[in-house]
């Protein structure tokens, strides 16, 4: 009943200000009227409507009043300051401000506000923030979820009217680093821009990105911040160290190589980038010094784990960089944030990957046929103790769920992670809380299914064809509308109590 009251208090009081209108116009005709013709009886019975119709106008627009005041007033006792600034900063503001991965900010009371309902139904379907991962299977650091008290008390307050409360009662909002997920950087550089060409295509390219330092240095990470976030697929890079005496300029070659080429062409173009020794020698390498997939954020690890050397001169190898498709040009300038270390690294880390272009292959085939759902497997045995440290599922638009464990010698199982629902946008890389040990001679198994029907809302083929995953050159294997299934794992040997050691950053 409230509400209905609520929805007609518009038309309420316009009814009872045309009748206040209506009463002061004509009780100025009255009393001229009254003037002229004193003797008329009628002027007491025309006065005495009016001023009834007086009262009724001003009783309506008290109850009114009363009635807009009732629904304005929050109908609930959780405050923002006090109740859902904790949950917002927690979950929200570390991609919801300035500088952050979300076309929004929500570091402000103003901010939520304005987005309160939005807010409202992506939380209550589970759709913010974004977490893929099964938390029942397993856990990792920076998990972002709301508990069915924090869904509650969000819902609760948005629909009591979302109050601000007490300001004294505010807590301080998280420090952020500006342009970075992980802390200032001690340098950071750009690749050249990237003019995206609006032709509703995916885009492949190589770019290249020159450093020259003073001297040699010890890098314990590297963050890759697309200019285009919303449209950069995926960035996987490589470090390039030469030594002085085996590259004089290392910026002689292309900075750029479009990868929708011929064959030949490429590899013409290829060799313009000019990265080989000047005696045709290669230069040493640092595989996946720096990666980037949608929701990934940089990881870095405690001072004594992972980093590298970045010589004098190197040069950072983009190969590549994958823009979706768009209707219109736009430009990218992508930057790459370099933390650096005083101390040399103790345990470099090490990379396997499985799956599509990887160690182990997919069973059966990744082939897709139209109309159907296929499950597809591939598995890796460990010849060594090793102890785990992050890793990344991967697939498409057709990817429907991703499961991988490991089965040891004695038969253990060990939980690596679950997607019962898998969301091509949000593919992080998963870092658990403390190093997972794998004994030798253990499988890791991985399970994954596709769903190339009508059913799957992000099928890119309507009417579904066939899809299978390419491996030939020029990127094709990586186009959006083909399908992969990779999982990739970075690992260290195993050293006696790793597994008690936090991966935390200090």
């Amino acid at each position: 009943m409230l509400l209905y009251i609520q929805n007609q208090l518009p038309c309420i009081l316009k009814n009872a200000a045309i009748k206040l209108s209506s009463f002061l116009f004509l009780s100025k005709y009255n009393f001229v009227k009254r003037l002229i013709h004193q003797s008329d009886s009628r002027i007491i019975q025309k006065c005495y409507i009016r001023h009834t119709e007086m009262k009724e106008a001003i009783f309506i627009v008290l109850a009114a009043s009363m009635l807009w005041l009732a629904a304005c007033t929050p109908q609930t006792d959780l405050t923002y300051t006090q109740d859902i600034a904790p949950i917002i900063y927690q979950n929200c503001t570390p991609c919801h401000r300035s500088g952050g991965a979300a076309p929004f900010s929500l570091t402000e009371y103003q901010h939520v506000f304005r987005k309160k309902k939005t807010i409202l139904a992506v939380t209550q379907r589970g759709l913010m923030p974004p977490w893929p991962a099964d938390r029942n299977y397993s856990h990792f650091l920076g998990e972002r979820y709301l508990s069915d008290s924090d869904k509650d008390k969000l819902k609760r307050w948005i629909e009591g009217g979302a109050p601000e409360g007490d300001l004294s009662l505010l807590p301080s909002l998280p420090s952020y680093p500006e342009f970075s997920s992980i802390g200032k950087p001690d340098t950071t550089l750009w690749f050249d821009s990237i003019l995206i060409k609006g032709n509703s295509r995916d885009k492949f390219y190589i770019a290249t990105l020159p450093i020259e330092l003073s001297k040699d240095k010890f890098v314990r990470a590297m963050e890759f911040l697309p200019n285009q976030n919303n449209l950069v697929h995926h960035m996987n890079g490589r470090l390039l160290n030469y030594d002085e005496d085996k590259k004089a300029n290392i910026k002689s070659g292309k900075r750029l190589l479009n990868l929708e080429t011929d064959e030949d062409d490429y590899l013409q173009q290829f060799n313009a980038l000019n990265l080989a020794n000047d005696d045709g020698s290669r230069p040493s390498q640092i595989n996946s010094a720096v990666n980037y997939l949608p929701g990934v954020q940089a990881q870095l690890y405690p001072e004594e784990i992972g980093g590298f050397t970045m010589h004098k001169k190197s040069i950072l190898l983009a190969d590549d960089i994958h823009f979706g498709p768009i209707p219109q040009d736009k430009w990218d300038h992508s930057r790459v944030n370099i933390f650096f270390s005083k101390t040399p690294p103790k345990r470099p880390i090490n990379e396997v990957m499985m799956g599509t272009n990887g160690a182990s292959k997919i069973i059966p085939p990744l082939i897709i046929p139209a109309n159907e759902i296929t499950t597809h497997t591939t598995f890796l045995k460990i010849p060594q103790d090793i102890s785990i440290l992050t890793i990344n599922p991967h697939m498409h638009l057709l990817g429907k769920s991703f499961k991988a464990y490991a089965i040891t010698p004695n038969q253990d199982t060990i939980r690596l992670i679950s997607i019962p629902k898998w969301d091509f946008r949000w593919q992080y890389f998963y870092t658990f809380p403390k190093m997972l040990k794998i004994p030798a001679q253990s499988v890791i198994y991985v399970k994954a299914t596709f769903d190339n029907t009508t059913h799957n809302y992000n099928n890119p083929n309507n009417p579904p064809k066939e899809i299978r995953e390419r491996l030939d050159n020029g990127g094709a294997g990586m186009r959006t509308t083909d399908e992969m299934l990779q999982f990739i794992i970075t690992w260290l040997p195993y050293q006696m109590d790793d597994e008690n050691l936090s991966l935390e950053a200090k």
